[in-house]
């Protein structure tokens, strides 16, 4: 599958801009636009740096507006959408095709008989972008007019000038921006000699038009500084890149490093194909994927270990979360053929486990990790189990092993926010009023939208899961087991409480404040994907009929079902089939209907276990090989409107979509 777009995508101008890309860096950083070439995010960039890898990502470099001059003619092949809604000029028109060389966006603009095309890059674990124009085609000499439009801001944040005077100077080869005294400068350089001009400038463009904010409820227009006008003949097969970077001595061969850039991802192919026992060649929406989940994998440097790892929830503006590195790790690392990626992040997550808890966030800024999750410190055990399994790293296991006996302790006597073994069932409590716990997190001021207060289900199949697998860790260890068998026993025999009998599936909740919540929602899934089900084969079946009956669409599964008589729930007006408008609008809805991805593969892998029929299973995953031409293009969603045609919306590449997809893919595999 070859992602490519022609005139009939990229010539209609409400389809190219629903079309972004994104190139990362290795470091938190990344470039990211639409394929018409209009800015529509206040996140989109040709270089958004983490200055404080993998974080404080910074808007540094906007866009380049090009033109060409071709036998007298001028051709403008950039676009812009301004403030009165005005589109100018239309560049998108000359866009003859749009690809994807891996991950490398390829436009190809056709003027008279030329033939332009342009490339963007990044450097792996550096702040810069390359951005290459060969003229590919042509009788004569075309002249190319590149306008540089930078700015200098966090990334969540947007720019009206008010007369900012930035240092623009004039360097070899190109120019630097000092945003103010203590910033860090950007250098946008040339590869080659700039033989026709470079002119410094210093003239605000006012009112760039942001549509997808303004669907989000926020601001949506910006300003950005026209710093620079560069000037280059090319010749027929002349090719020249300009590089915007924060090194002053960067690499300024770009051929070199597009090499580079290649052979990365020729590498990553292999590494897949060597952990696959199927010799059978993936197709090719596949290989897309194994390069995209290498784009959420960065660094994140500890003073003990320069070379730490972690996994960017998803682009544009998340960080490094706990709960979506450990569900992520399996499909992003291990399936991919990366088992020391794995053994990296959870090194660098073990350092932060306190009081028995990972992390839920590391915040932008440096301040300290926010503890204020009671899954994903259970999703970690599933993530060392996936790691062991692959690997039989038994080095790995004895040094996180009292890291992971420590959580358990802490979890029996009580931690952060009343989350406890409740003695007389084993199961699993957690929540107090105010705070949003479970991967249903969505908050707005003191608003908790779900706050499923009490035993939640996957929580609790999360807590057997990791039980059972410390026993089957201490045993391997030859350490005293008896224990944790002992309380996996006693958890698998009262998480019979979840089954309702009436309904034929599990109640979301038990014990809660309002008493046990029966509405449908997809957190039992979990309870049949896991490794280790606490669940009889018939509930089993009922879990998978019943999710597959009322939550699963072609993208995932709902967050709650449309109906109540089906889930007798009396709050079923609560659905919500579309997300969008301002924050209080969509976190109503994130899990109140919209759909999300990364649930599609562990209903896949559960379908799995109830039915045996990798094929059958398999065909869940087909419609996401569409979906990689749509919204990100190469990569998978975050999230989709729960009512048709279930448009994708959220995040454009979300890591545990591509992971779990990538998992469940591999699971299936014949």
């Amino acid at each position: 599958m070859c992602i490519e777009f022609g005139r009939e995508t990229c010539g209609n101008l409400d389809i190219a801009e629903s079309r972004e890309w994104l190139v990362t860096n290795g470091i938190g950083g990344y470039a990211s636009g639409t394929v018409a070439g209009l800015l529509t995010r206040r996140y989109h960039g040709l270089l958004v740096a983490a200055l404080k890898p993998p974080l404080g990502r910074t808007l540094m470099l906007a866009k380049l507006d090009e033109t060409v001059l071709y036998d007298t003619r001028s051709y403008s092949i950039y676009t812009n959408r301004w403030a009165d809604g005005i589109i100018s000029p239309h560049g998108y028109q000359n866009i003859e095709r749009f690809s994807l060389e891996g991950t490398i966006p390829l436009w190809r603009f056709a003027v008279a008989d030329a033939f332009l095309e342009k490339r963007v890059w990044m450097q792996q674990g550096a702040n810069t972008t390359y951005v290459q124009y060969t003229l590919r085609r042509a009788t004569q000499p075309m002249k190319l007019t590149l306008k540089a439009l930078v700015n200098y801001r966090d990334y969540h944040s947007d720019t009206q000038s008010n007369g900012w005077q930035m240092s623009v100077e004039q360097v070899e080869q190109g120019i630097c921006v000092t945003a103010y005294p203590d910033a860090v400068p950007l250098y946008l350089l040339s590869d080659s000699p700039l033989d026709d001009s470079c002119a410094v400038a210093h003239d605000w463009y006012h009112g760039f038009d942001l549509a997808v904010e303004r669907y989000r409820g926020l601001r949506d227009k910006e300003d950005h500084l026209h710093a620079a006008t560069f000037e280059v003949t090319l010749n027929p097969g002349d090719t020249i890149a300009f590089v915007a970077t924060t090194e002053k001595q960067s690499n300024l061969n770009s051929e070199a490093a597009l090499k580079l850039r290649r052979a990365q991802e020729q590498k990553l192919t292999g590494l897949w194909n060597s952990n696959r026992s199927n010799t059978k060649e993936s197709p090719a929406w596949i290989k897309h994927l194994i390069l995209a989940a290498d784009q959420f994998i960065v660094d994140r440097p500890l003073p003990e270990n320069a070379h730490g790892k972690t996994i960017i929830a998803g682009y544009h503006w998340f960080g490094d979360w706990g709960r979506d590195t450990m569900i992520s790790l399996p499909g992003l690392t291990i399936s991919t053929g990366r088992p020391e990626v794995a053994c990296s992040i959870l090194r660098t997550f073990a350092r932060y486990v306190d009081q028995g808890m990972l992390p839920n966030r590391f915040p932008d800024a440096g301040e300290q990790p926010e503890y204020n999750t009671v899954d994903a410190t259970l999703w970690y055990f599933e993530a060392v189990r996936a790691y062991y399994s692959a690997t039989d790293d038994a080095n790995l296991l004895a040094e996180l092993f009292p890291v992971l006996a420590d959580i358990i302790n802490w979890h029996c006597r009580g931690t952060r926010y009343n989350i406890h073994l409740d003695a007389a069932d084993g199961l699993l409590y957690a929540g107090v009023a105010g705070v949003q716990l479970t991967w249903m997190d969505a908050k707005v001021g003191d608003w908790v939208v779900t706050p499923r207060i009490g035993k939640p289900i996957e929580v609790n199949a999360l807590w057997y899961n990791a039980l059972r697998t410390m026993a089957k860790f201490a045993r391997q260890l030859g350490k005293p087991h008896q224990e944790y068998q002992a309380m996996a026993d006693r958890a698998q025999y009262r998480f019979s409480r979840f089954w309702n009998e009436d309904i034929g599936y599990c109640y979301d909740v038990i014990d809660s404040p309002d008493g046990d919540d029966a509405l449908l929602r997809p957190n039992q899934i979990f309870t049949v994907s896991l490794p280790e089900s606490p669940l009889t084969p018939v509930q089993q079946k009922g879990v998978v009929e019943a999710c597959g009956r009322m939550l699963l669409t072609s993208h995932g599964l709902r967050s709650r079902s449309i109906s109540a008589e089906l889930s007798l729930a009396s709050n079923h007006s609560q659905y919500k089939g579309k997300y969008g408008g301002n924050q209080y609008q969509r976190d109503g809805a994130y899990h109140q209907g919209t759909v999300w991805g990364w649930l599609l593969g562990q209903f896949v892998l559960a379908h799995l276990r109830v039915y045996k029929n990798p094929e059958q299973a398999r065909q869940f995953l087909e419609p996401m090989a569409n979906h990689l031409t749509a919204h990100g293009v190469g990569s998978l969603s975050e999230i989709f409107d729960g009512d048709a045609p279930m448009a994708p919306r959220g995040c454009i590449a979300q890591a545990w979509t591509v992971a779990e997809v990538l998992r469940a893919w591999l699971a299936t595999e014949i």
